[in-house]
Formats: structure tokens, sequence, C-alpha cells
């Protein structure tokens, strides 16, 4: 080989235009990231300042109370806590099933032009409005369904809002499981088939245990689209004016971002005030749960992933 005809290593980093483009999209994309980083940070600090002038203006032992209603000065977390969390359980009790059920038929059952056409319904009845779900909830399952089951007449409780919102996300844990399942690497499958296993204990014992990394991930974001879930909880869930402790779902109750609606379009929202301030507390509090919720789905997925 002539000296001519040696490839160098500049050669090897192609022409200078395309050096240029690759820096022009990496610069943006990390301009991108960095510019998702000052939004969070940005959400903090407006929060932080009039949670600040919150704390200072009640008693920080008010917040151990049972009642929450800011216009009568209680301030009781446990009362929105735990209305948020029986919601929260009841949709993840709804959606699991459904929406693992769905991704499993659709990796290992349904054949591709199945896949197809099924997976984008689906995933459409993400695009249903809140609002429509809360009046679903409202109209049909609270008087159809809820209410022979809990014995009562009440037409808002907490569990009618928690199957309004399981139906919710469950295009979330279908669509998430699915692509971890759809994921799994074929050889595993053609293992378990030539050890004589069939097609349910194949999905069950092998590509669902290679695939959980996604598939807990998908619940735990799941679970926080179902804490911070508002236009559903605000029509079904009652609890217009507070909320009292109870973990029974057959009751009504008040979420967090239920409460920091009551507040935002109440007469609490003009001139400020403790009760007004309040809404940047349950606002702070509720970023830093989902935060929390999102970081250790994070921390979850890469302590799990395994390379197949």
């Amino acid at each position: 080989m002539t000296t001519e005809q040696r490839i160098s290593l500049d050669d090897l980093e192609g022409s200078a235009s395309r050096r240029r483009r690759e820096r022009v999209i990496r610069l943006a994309f990390t301009a991108a990231a960095l510019l998702a980083i000052v939004i969070s940070a940005a959400i903090v600090l407006s929060l932080l300042g009039d949670t600040i002038t919150f704390l200072r203006g009640i008693q920080l032992t008010d917040l151990l109370a049972d009642v929450w209603q800011p216009r009568s000065g209680d301030y009781g977390l446990a009362a929105i806590l735990s209305g948020t969390l029986v919601i929260a359980v009841i949709a993840m009790i709804v959606a699991t099933p459904l929406g693992l059920g769905a991704a499993i038929y659709l990796a290992e059952y349904a054949s591709p032009r199945v896949r197809s056409w099924l997976k984008p319904i689906i995933e459409i009845l993400a695009t249903i409005p809140s609002v429509v779900l809360g009046f679903f909830a409202l109209t049909v399952l609270s008087p159809a369904l809820v209410q022979p089951l809990c014995g009562n007449s009440l037409p808002f409780t907490l569990v009618s809002a928690g199957i309004a919102v399981g139906i919710l996300i469950t295009p979330l844990v279908a669509s998430i499981s699915e692509d971890a399942l759809y994921a799994v690497p074929q050889n595993l499958r053609e293992a378990s088939y030539g050890l004589g296993a069939t097609k349910r204990t194949t999905s069950i014992r092998v590509v669902m245990p290679a695939a959980v990394s996604g598939i807990v991930a998908s619940l735990i974001v799941a679970f926080s689209r179902a804490i911070g879930e508002t236009m559903i909880v605000a029509i079904a869930a009652g609890g217009v004016g507070g909320a009292v402790f109870s973990l029974n779902p057959c009751l009504p109750g008040q979420t967090m971002t239920g409460a920091m609606t009551v507040i935002a379009i109440g007469s609490d929202a003009v001139g400020g005030g403790v009760a007004f301030n309040s809404l940047f507390f349950v606002g702070l509090l509720l970023f830093v749960m989902t935060l929390a919720l999102n970081t250790i789905s994070e921390v979850f997925v890469r302590r799990m992933r395994k390379g197949y």
C-alpha cells in the first residue's frame, strides 16, 4: 500500500460538514436537557417562597391534625394524604391486571396484524379527557356499581374516583409493559419452547422475569400519574369543602390535587393569606413525592436491568 492510499485518523472522522452537524445536534440535545432541569428548578423555587410563608403562619403541630379545611384554619395533612393514597391504590388494583394482561397478550399471543391495530386502540384510551372519566365515575360507576357494593347512596366516593383513575392509567401500564416484554430476545422464548415449556409457562416464567425492570417502572410511573390526577378526583371523590382522615373508600374524601383545586378556584385565591399559601405547600409536597417515585423507578430499573 502506497503512502497516498493509507487511511489516517482524520479520514475516519468523516467530512468537516458532517462533524459540524453532529456538534450542532449534540448542543441542541444538551440545551434541551439543561432546559428541563432549569424548568424543574424554577418550579421548585416558585413554590418554595410561599411554602415557607405558609409554614411560618401556622403551628407545625397543625399538620398532624385529622382535618383538612383551610377556610377554618385546619391543615391536617393526614386527611388529604389518606385520600390520595386510597385512590392511588384502588387505581393500581384496577390498572395492574388490566394493563399487564393487555401487555402480555400483545407481546406474546397477538399476531403482528392484530398487534398493529389493537395497540393504538389501547393507547387511544389515554387520550380520553380526565373530566370525561370523572363524569363517567359520577353518573355511571357510582350509581351502578359502587353504591350497591358499599350499601349507601352517596354519589361521591373514593372508590368510584379510584376506579376511574385506574381506567385512565391502564393504557400507561399496558404500553410501557408491552414495550418491555416485546424487547425480550426471541432466543429466550425459543430456548424455553425447546425445553418443553408451554406458551403460558414461557410468558410467565421466562419473559416476564426478563422484563421485570420495565414492568415495575411502568407500575411506578402509573402510580405517580394516579397521585397527580386532578379532574377525576375533583368531580367524583367529593370533599369540596375539606376532608377528615379516613381510609374507608366508600366515603367521600379529598386528595392533594383536589385540595389544590378547591383553593385555587375558591375565594381563598383572592388576596392571598395562609389558606392560599397552603396551595404552594401541597404543590411542593406533591412535587417531592412524584420526584421520589421517579427516582426510585430509575434506581430499580438500573439495578434490575440484565443483558440478554
